[in-house]
């Protein structure tokens, strides 16, 4: 298969054992000084001899799988790589890779240094050294897709556009984790499924105390998935999309704000506004003059 012609000299430490590879080079020397650069980044389709043994890594690195199997050894310990599978290393950090022959990898990577390297791998909870899973599995391909994209552009811009995009990938991947497999998924699956009933129904639902019921689960366990799978509680969600669709409907002309709380599950427009304000910053009657 043909590779994709890269941008700059390639590294070194880049594997020749691909069939099909999208790589961009920015700065393989950034200054010391630098709070984030990256410094090279892509996708490879991995040949069936894949393999990749290395005691440590002078940069930061993420990858990510998309497709395929393999395995993954990692400060001494062993993963199967599976896709939704993130995992990171760097200086010091020893990692061995390698590909399941009937089921090649096809994995993004990008490599990054400077000051702010360790805090944004932390925001990702994504330590050097650590594996983590994302899901949906295809949840983060979109933001490195658009990260090499903007890195093969070779444009004036094109550092600062992938190190704000490096920023919204850790977030995306903090935002969007799960547990790993063979790990607490019975737990994760009940999380899935009362947060969806509640994006589904939350026009109709009045509390969190009704949707836990319809769950078929108790109201502090609901809590309690919340706090550990996500970043906001389900009040919070319930809440957030109420208002959400109420803004949407304040928007069109001649819709009085009492019959938009009733839509949305509020017997008095009052509370109603009061909640408005607190998630907007505003009530519904300034905001409706903003149309």
């Amino acid at each position: 298969m043909k590779k994709t012609a890269p941008v700059g000299t390639a590294p070194d430490f880049f594997s020749t054992q691909v069939a099909q590879a999208s790589r961009f080079y920015l700065n393989l020397k950034p200054a010391a000084r630098t709070p984030l650069a990256i410094v090279s980044g892509g996708s490879e389709h991995c040949a069936p001899d894949y393999a990749i043994h290395r005691a440590s890594l002078p940069f930061y690195a993420i990858e990510y799988v998309a497709r395929g199997r393999g395995a993954l050894r990692l400060r001494g310990r062993d993963h199967a790589l599976e896709p939704g599978l993130v995992f990171s290393y760097g200086p010091g950090v020893a990692h061995h890779i390698t590909t399941r022959p009937d089921a090649p990898l096809i994995k993004y990577f990008v490599d990054f240094t400077g000051s702010a390297a360790i805090n944004l791998l932390a925001r990702a909870h994504l330590k050097p050294g650590t594996v983590a899973r994302v899901f949906p599995p295809g949840e983060i391909q979109p933001l490195f897709d658009e990260l090499i994209r903007n890195g093969r552009r070779g444009t004036a811009g094109t550092p600062e556009m992938c190190a704000q995009l490096l920023q919204s990938l850790a977030l995306k991947i903090a935002d969007s984790r799960a547990p790993l497999p063979g790990g607490d998924t019975l737990a994760f699956a009940t999380y899935q499924t009362c947060q969806e009933h509640i994006r589904r129904h939350f026009l109709r639902l009045r509390s969190v105390t009704q949707a836990a019921a319809e769950c078929h689960v108790d109201n502090a366990y609901l809590c309690r998935l919340f706090q550990r799978y996500d970043h906001q509680s389900p009040y919070r969600l319930l809440v957030r999309l109420k208002m959400n669709h109420a803004a949407e409907r304040l928007q069109f002309p001649r819709v009085l704000v009492k019959q938009v709380a009733e839509e949305t599950g509020f017997a008095n427009p009052f509370h109603f506004s009061r909640v408005f304000k607190s998630v907007f910053g505003l009530p519904p009657a300034t905001f409706m003059k903003m149309r």
